[in-house]
Order: C-alpha cells, then sequence, then structure tokens
C-alpha cells in the first residue's frame, strides 16, 4: 500500500523521500564520484562514455548531458549530489540554483536576499505564482516530465 505523500502537490518541489532515493541511487553515486579529480577528468573527457559506465536509466543521462538539474531531481537526484556536477562544470551552487529557476545569478540572489518567493500563489499545484511549472523554463518545455 503507497504512502499518502500530501508534500506532491507543492509546486516546484520534489521532496527526496525514500522513493526518490531509490530511483536515484545510481546517478547520486556517479554524482559522487566526480568528487574524485581523475573521475571528473575522465567525465570531461567523454561525458557520454563515462556515465555509460553507471546503471542509470537512459533518461537519468540524457538529463545529466543537458544539465537539466530540475531533471535530474525529478529522476531522483538529490540537489547536494547534483552539485558535483555543477562544481565540475566551474559553477556555484547559486549559479546553479539561478537555473533551476529560470534566472540569472544575480536575480536569484537578490530573490533570496529579499526573503524568496512569496507563498502566494505556490501553496498548491494549480495556483498562479511564480513557483508554478507554467511560469517555470522547465515547466514551458515539458522536458523530462515524469
Amino acid at each position: 500500500m503507497p504512502l499518502d505523500k500530501p508534500y506532491l502537490d507543492i509546486p516546484g518541489t520534489t521532496i527526496f523521500d525514500a522513493e526518490q532515493s531509490r530511483k536515484g541511487y545510481h546517478l547520486n553515486q556517479f554524482c559522487m564520484s566526480l568528487m574524485k579529480a581523475e573521475n571528473r577528468s575522465r567525465f570531461k573527457a567523454n561525458e557520454r562514455a563515462y556515465l555509460d559506465e553507471w546503471p542509470m536509466t537512459e533518461e537519468q543521462k540524457q538529463a545529466v548531458l543537458a544539465r537539466d538539474l530540475n531533471w535530474c531531481i525529478r529522476l531522483g537526484g538529490n540537489i547536494y549530489f547534483l552539485a558535483k556536477i555543477g562544481a565540475t562544470d566551474g559553477k556555484s551552487f547559486q549559479q546553479m540554483a539561478g537555473s533551476m529557476t529560470g534566472m540569472t545569478e544575480e536575480e536569484y540572489r537578490d530573490m533570496m536576499i529579499k526573503g524568496g518567493r512569496s507563498p502566494e500563489g505556490n501553496r498548491y499545484v494549480g495556483e498562479d505564482g511564480d513557483a508554478q511549472a507554467q511560469r517555470q523554463p522547465q515547466g514551458r518545455t515539458g522536458r523530462g516530465e515524469s
């Protein structure tokens, strides 16, 4: 019997629960491998070949190659593991977070300094707030929807 997950109706939010952990295990292990310099070098030399060494789904590999972190999260990625991809690419966590919201690094920083996004219109999927999928770059493209 599946657990009741009332948090599935929060726009722009994927909770990293046990199900997500199982789904993303190999994706997250790949990310952790990037903590070693020799693995980062191998990955950057031939990303596809390095990814093919991991028993990830094809969709997970495509999400990594596209550097679509929102897609990776929907496929079980944990942001703290995915940050290793950004670091490998020379990106700060702030740059990564900005890309995930469709904002520049500066826009994201300024929003966070001002207290983040308003909860108004963002409490439930289907409202009209700025965190709703239809207002996000990944929501408009439909890429990686699962």
